[in-house]
């Protein structure tokens, strides 16, 4: 039997952009990269947003029951990860009301800091793609609803094609209170005639999760506790 309630799971992977801190995921073909770099395609909406350095999650509306989710796709409240414990209890079923059945808005959940620390002026969860099944929403389609609900969203760094290198210094300190340098930017390319593309770009010399106590050695640094 399944253990995850969406028998799937809740958030796959997202290629990276040359130049990117690979961390062995794959990149995005040569064609799409030109798009997200040089010129996006006519009558398209491109976005580029801070990436957020945290642990993936989701909540989801399943049949009417709310469910607070890791990226895997199972109950948050029953993982042995403390951090996710504490997002399964963060969440308010009314707030996520807005989430149609079938519906899923994942964020990036910044209680434990994994790589980067956070000072943080806002809420520990910082919401940025809704899916319904396999199917990445475009954000007009949902944006509203989840600023009526006061999510966070991720700071917007840019809104035009533009190479990986000048957004990494327009990025700057990001916009969520990084302490160390942040992780990197998210590209978003939508259009109306094909999927949502996204594409990813991890800051040089980024060591994924190096503040995490089992990769440290160290106790575990807490950006946000209840």
């Amino acid at each position: 039997m399944d253990e995850r309630p969406l028998g799937r799971r809740a958030y796959g992977s997202i290629p990276h952009l040359p130049g990117s801190e690979l961390g062995g995921d794959r990149y995005l073909p040569p064609t799409q990269v030109r798009w997200l770099v040089e010129r996006a395609p006519k009558g398209s909406v491109l976005t580029v947003e801070e990436k957020l350095d945290g642990s993936c999650v989701a909540v989801a509306n399943e049949g009417g029951r709310i469910l607070a989710l890791g990226r895997e796709g199972k109950l948050a409240a029953t993982s042995g990860n403390e951090a996710r414990r504490l997002f399964a209890d963060w969440v308010d079923p009314h707030r996520f009301d807005w989430l149609g059945d079938g519906e899923r808005v994942v964020g990036e959940w910044l209680a434990l800091a994994h790589g980067t620390r956070y000072e943080l002026s806002h809420e520990p969860f910082v919401a940025f793609d809704v899916l319904r099944s396999s199917e990445r929403l475009r954000r007009a389609d949902w944006v509203d609803r989840a600023r009526a609900a006061e999510l966070t969203l991720p700071f917007t760094v840019h809104r035009a094609a533009i190479g990986v290198e000048e957004a990494l210094a327009l990025l700057g300190d990001g916009g969520h209170g990084a302490i160390d340098p942040p992780e990197g930017v998210v590209y978003r390319l939508e259009r109306s005639t094909a999927p949502t593309l996204v594409a990813k770009v991890v800051r040089p010399g980024k060591v994924a999760g190096a503040l995490l106590p089992e990769n440290s050695g160290r106790p575990a640094i807490w950006n946000w506790r209840p």
